[in-house]
């Protein structure tokens, strides 16, 4: 979920990241959606399908050119920015050649209810349910299910982090950022590593088929400038959750940096992809 101005969701940290997103996701997920979007399809209607809180648009770039058939994606996102820049960006046919066109909406994500997903299809999401909280992640699969569409949520973090080489303060670092991914803001707690677990019991008790998969960045030299990047961030977030850390943040940082730019650094991002099929999803 986007807010405008906040550097996760930012359009040049956006783009670094779309080609580790890509590889991270479950491609076998996506046979359980075609299925299910085939025992649906209507002669010549479009499958609507809702991603939610969409940045720049990757999800769809990654996803409609492996849906068959006609589609109608509609962006969800606040900030304004990003939607125009997702709104050109969408592919334009579906893995069939079937024509795929979006539109925006500015809004809220965590307002949607059953009410507005009436006739979709399919509600998508990408590094959206880590942002949200439990009540938050109740409410959309309440409005999924009884909407009775499915749902895809990829790269939820699941706080797995592996640095290679190691350095005595990865642990501490790791667990810092752990909390400040669960942290209270806008007396909301968010659910950070706890996500993907959260939604697959959200609609599993809710009577949908959830099958989880679990999946990595794996960053190398040929991903330096997104390392570097995701390092700044993730020990910056430590340091703002454990102030403490700061007084060694400083050496830490440039030792992994420095064995970034020497091609030796390797990191390991956990994430995982939901998928729900509520009963009688078309």
């Amino acid at each position: 979920m986007s807010v405008p101005g906040s550097p996760v969701c930012a359009a040049d940290w956006l783009a670094l990241r779309e080609s580790a997103d890509a590889s991270a996701r479950a491609p076998e997920l996506v046979e359980g959606v075609r299925a299910h979007l085939a025992a649906g399809a209507r002669a010549g209607a479009a499958s609507v399908v809702r991603d939610l809180g969409c940045g720049t648009g990757s999800m769809g770039r990654w996803l409609a050119g492996r849906l068959p058939g006609p589609q109608l994606w509609i962006l969800h996102d606040r900030d304004p920015a990003l939607l125009a820049h997702a709104g050109t960006g969408m592919p334009g046919v579906a893995a069939d050649g079937a024509p795929v066109t979006a539109q925006t909406q500015q809004g809220d994500v965590t307002e949607l209810r059953a009410a507005e997903l009436a006739g979709t299809s399919l509600v998508t999401a990408s590094a959206l349910l880590d942002l949200l909280t439990s009540e938050e992640v109740d409410e959309l699969a309440t409005a999924c299910v009884e909407a009775g569409c499915a749902a895809l949520l990829t790269l939820s973090v699941t706080g797995l982090v592996e640095l290679a080489p190691s350095d005595p303060l990865d642990a501490e670092f790791a667990a810092a950022f752990d909390t400040h991914q669960r942290r209270c803001t806008g007396g909301r707690r968010l659910l950070g590593p706890d996500a993907g677990a959260a939604a697959a019991d959200a609609f599993g008790r809710r009577g949908a088929a959830v099958a989880s998969r679990t999946g990595s960045w794996r960053l190398g030299a040929d991903q330096a400038e997104l390392a570097e990047e995701w390092l700044r961030g993730w020990i910056g977030a430590a340091c703002e959750q454990q102030p403490d850390l700061e007084r060694r943040a400083g050496a830490y940082l440039r030792r992994r940096l420095d064995a970034c730019t020497a091609g030796e650094l390797r990191v390991v991002v956990g994430h995982v992809d939901v998928l729900a099929l509520a009963a009688g999803a078309s």
